[in-house]
């Protein structure tokens, strides 16, 4: 299955979750078949790790595929205020930038104690959009490094943003690249650069963020697009593919899901539902039969790019 879990939504995005409920939506997606997960310091300041850390720890580390994410360390903080970075129910603990070699390395290592867990197969360099310079001199190379030793299998970018994920890719040796928001059925704007990029360089990309912070799930008025409410022309295109797909039988979250996925260049979707039932649903949409034809009527629905905020 290309798929991907998230482990945002079991870390308190947006809400707080008991670790009863983070453990049960885990323990649905292995039943469920998906063998890839992915997480990072940020999510939940250290809980998502661990969390899922606590999952894996009995799964023969063959089974499955893990990446997690460098460039943030995690400090201590009584101070520090919950629902920082929309996360709820979370340690007290401060994210500190770090994009450099020494920092590198220090985050990996404190991930895998986090984890209890001796190898990552996938570092992804996190966010470094206004910290570039560091994260291509500095971070890729000592990622490179950690590389050729082993400790990763593979290295490269996660970020919301294309372009800063094409710069990286062009000036590293990186392996993969994770893009979020940014390759969906109403934001097609890593399609001829990134994507393109990474096809010709054989570099392995994951989409994240397929549902646009939730209005390609539930397009009502109000709903959020790029993490702010959506402008009301951007709902109503996501209405109108709403709308070409219930002519089909089909839910708009299934064609989401699945539409990244129709390109060569892409390896796995990345979701990130963080309670079983979502899980499930996530699954079963993933699995839903879509025509063909309906992905010509979404592709003439596709919003002018030039006006996405």
């Amino acid at each position: 299955m290309n798929v991907a879990l998230g482990t945002s939504g079991i870390a308190g995005l947006y809400q707080a979750v008991g670790e009863e409920d983070a453990q049960a939506a885990l323990q649905a997606a292995w039943d469920l078949g998906i063998r890839r997960f992915d997480t990072a310091p940020h999510y939940g300041v250290g809980q998502a790790e661990e969390r899922l850390g606590r999952f894996l720890r009995d799964k023969p580390r063959e089974s499955y595929t893990l990446s997690t994410k460098v460039g943030r360390l995690l400090v201590d903080d009584p101070s520090a205020v919950d629902g920082t970075d929309s996360f709820f129910g979370v340690p007290a603990r401060s994210r500190v930038r770090d994009y450099s070699a020494e920092g590198v390395r220090r985050s990996l290592q404190e991930s895998l104690d986090r984890m209890g867990l001796d190898r990552v197969d996938i570092a992804l360099v996190h966010d470094p959009d206004d910290h570039m310079a560091a994260a291509i001199g500095e971070a890729a190379p000592a990622l490179a490094r950690l590389r050729d030793e082993g400790v990763v299998t593979g290295f490269g970018i996660g970020t919301n943003d294309a372009g800063v994920a094409e710069r990286f890719i062009r000036e590293t040796d990186a392996d993969t690249a994770m893009v979020a928001g940014r390759y969906s059925l109403l934001d097609r704007r890593a399609e001829t650069s990134l994507l393109a990029l990474c096809d010709e360089r054989s570099v392995s990309v994951m989409v994240a963020g397929v549902l646009n912070s939730g209005l390609l799930a539930d397009p009502r008025p109000g709903a959020p697009f790029n993490y702010e409410p959506a402008p009301e022309w951007i709902v109503e295109a996501a209405q109108r593919m709403a709308q070409a797909c219930e002519a089909y039988g089909v839910w708009l979250r299934a064609a989401a899901l699945q539409f990244p996925l129709r390109h060569r260049a892409v390896d796995a979707v990345v979701v990130g539902p963080g309670h079983a039932d979502l899980v499930h649903d996530t699954v079963a949409q993933l699995r839903a039969r879509v025509p063909d034809e309906l992905w010509d009527e979404l592709a003439a629905l596709v919003p002018d790019q030039a006006r996405l905020p």
